[in-house]
């Protein structure tokens, strides 16, 4: 098979009326830099989210990459500079925590270019250490919270900054860069503690189990999202649903309700907690099939890293595999057109091998 460079592939974009204004929300990264420089070849317009120096002297090896980039490259070819524009300070955890910072890339998208059609999530940040080492002081602890502030807080609230101006131009697209390890990967601990015979296995019941058997609390509802607003079939009022035929069904056994939440509760304008009050055979119906496999499986001496519990979660997640499956078919020419060139081979074989004993 060819094989192609970032910097040398010739991209295949889908057919579009107008170009495309793209926000990166990590622009200095190696990935923001090696898209936008498709992305403004193609005739795009692209918002890159940058740390606040990573256009000048001072800067760090992956911030001097991008000022490389934007004085060689975007400052110089033809038409790029006014199809490009920087130092919109999200690319940073400190800067991703700041949800006013998120809205002020937004909007500075939108009043410059008037749109914001491609939202591109690509900032992460990596920690290494075991469960145990991450653990072991307030400091180490830290690294894991600033992880998740970065790799998810961080999206939640440039995505959330993105939503109402593509709600309110009724486009747009959120691109989501995740890996192949969370669609593969044997759960991590498992390999840690596997040295000491400490076995790990993640039980996925149906989702009635976590939900019904625990506190339920619903943030506030905005009125884009209310049912007669919006006909998508949202968490909320499925679970408003499943609440009301459970009051229902305990009404008519025992005569009265319990006084949960139904679904207008759920919908209200404040924060509202509630436990879901099962009568006691709901409850054995309902953790049967789960009290099954935890007591075959807890403390057998080759245990699974996953199990699926139950028949309608078997089926669920089949049906999740023919999706993926079905849509991995209809773009699989894509998948594939891009590694490392032949000349490289060696180095694309020496990061299989790594990437194969993660």
């Amino acid at each position: 098979m060819t094989r192609a460079t970032a910097s040398t592939l010739n991209s295949k974009f889908p057919p579009n009326s107008e170009p495309k204004v793209w926000l990166l929300s990590s622009g200095a990264s190696p990935i923001g830099i090696a898209l936008s420089r498709q992305l403004l070849a193609h005739g795009d317009f692209v918002v890159f989210g940058t740390q606040s120096n990573d256009t000048s002297d001072n800067a760090s090896p992956r911030s001097a990459d991008f000022a490389a980039f934007w004085i060689g490259e975007v400052l110089v070819r033809e038409g790029w500079k006014d199809r490009a524009r920087a130092r919109i300070s999200i690319d940073d955890e400190r800067k991703h925590r700041n949800k006013g910072q998120c809205q002020a890339a937004v909007a500075e998208v939108v009043t410059h270019f008037g749109k914001l059609d491609v939202l591109f999530c690509c900032a992460s940040q990596a920690i290494i250490g075991t469960v145990e080492e991450l653990g072991a002081s307030s400091r180490t602890s830290a690294l894991v919270r600033d992880q998740f502030e970065t790799n998810y807080f961080g999206h939640v609230n440039i995505i959330k900054a993105a939503l109402p101006s593509m709600r309110a131009q009724y486009c747009g697209h959120i691109i989501l860069l995740s890996g192949i390890t969370g669609h593969l990967g044997t759960p991590g601990l498992a390999y840690e503690v596997a040295p000491f015979n400490i076995k790990m296995t993640i039980v996925q019941p149906n989702v009635e189990i976590s939900i019904l058997t625990n506190e339920i609390t619903a943030a506030p509802q905005l009125p884009q999202y209310a049912p007669e607003n919006n006909p998508a079939p949202l968490f909320r009022e499925i679970v408003g649903g499943l609440l009301d035929r459970i009051d229902a069904s305990t009404k008519a056994t025992n005569g009265h309700t319990y006084g949960h939440s139904e679904m207008g509760r759920l919908s209200s304008e404040s924060i509202v907690s509630v436990y879901p009050q099962l009568s006691e055979r709901m409850k054995s119906q309902l953790l049967a099939e789960t009290i099954t496999a935890l007591t075959a499986i807890g403390g057998h001496d080759n245990p699974p890293a996953r199990h699926i519990v139950g028949h309608e979660a078997v089926a669920s997640v089949k049906e999740k595999l023919k999706t993926v499956s079905e849509e991995l078919e209809d773009f699989v020419e894509v998948s594939c057109a891009v590694d490392l060139n032949a000349e490289t081979g060696s180095l694309s074989q020496e990061l299989d091998d790594d990437t194969h004993n993660l």
